[in-house]
């Protein structure tokens, strides 16, 4: 092969490449969440969980629908803030998280390292590598991750700021050591409302992460 045919394919091949990818600014992605059988046995009203990420921008919303509860994530990397809204039963919180805490959960997710693996599995019609995810505890988790789609904000979700994509199917490693898997079910590449990422300003008691861990 000549040299300047070699050069061809390799920058055919780049190209090739580059074009396939798509950076995403807004998209909603609806995934299934499978709890671990111990908590589905201690309630069976978690059956049929979901999680769904909304990202518009600097903006991203996490909204995680166990049917008995509510948690909603409003995060915005531009001023680096987060607000958590709670629903439980009608009792509706709001927590506020600022730059200091932003910055400081940021941090640990930054030392989060993602290793690639030889399998690819298709997800809401994307072909995805598998990876593993090895935290900064040494705690690690598995993932398929699609890396046609690259988000604009890599902090649309912290935990993923180091992934070459956007998950389509994760593992959340939960508090007693269990593992949760989330699945996406469909993926929508469209304007996303700017209102869907407003803070609420009433319906919600707001309080501190301390006292909704004392209740």
């Amino acid at each position: 092969m000549s040299h300047r045919l070699l050069l061809t394919f390799i920058f055919l091949y780049s190209s090739g490449t580059l074009l396939a990818q798509r950076i995403v600014s807004d998209a909603k992605i609806v995934y299934k969440m499978e709890l671990p059988p111990e908590q589905l046995q201690m309630d069976a009203m978690l059956e049929g969980s979901t999680f769904t990420q909304y990202m518009r921008g600097p903006l991203s919303r996490i909204d995680m629908n166990f049917n008995i509860a509510h948690y909603t994530y409003l995060i915005n990397s531009k001023t680096e803030t987060m607000t958590t809204l709670i629903d439980v039963h009608g009792n509706k919180y709001l927590i506020r998280a600022g730059k200091e805490q932003y910055d400081k959960d940021l941090k640990q997710y930054e030392g989060i390292q993602f290793k690639d693996q030889p399998e690819t599995r298709d997800i809401a019609g994307y072909t995805c590598r598998r990876a593993i995810g090895t935290m900064p505890d040494g705690k690690t988790f598995e993932l398929y991750y699609t890396p046609d789609l690259v988000p604009e904000n890599r902090q649309y979700n912290r935990r993923f700021v180091n992934l070459k994509g956007i998950p389509l199917e994760f593992e959340i490693i939960t508090k007693t050591g269990a593992k949760t898997r989330v699945i996406a079910t469909k993926v929508e590449l469209n304007l996303i409302p700017a209102s869907y990422f407003d803070v609420p300003k009433t319906g919600y008691k707001e309080v501190s992460q301390q006292e909704i861990e004392k209740m």
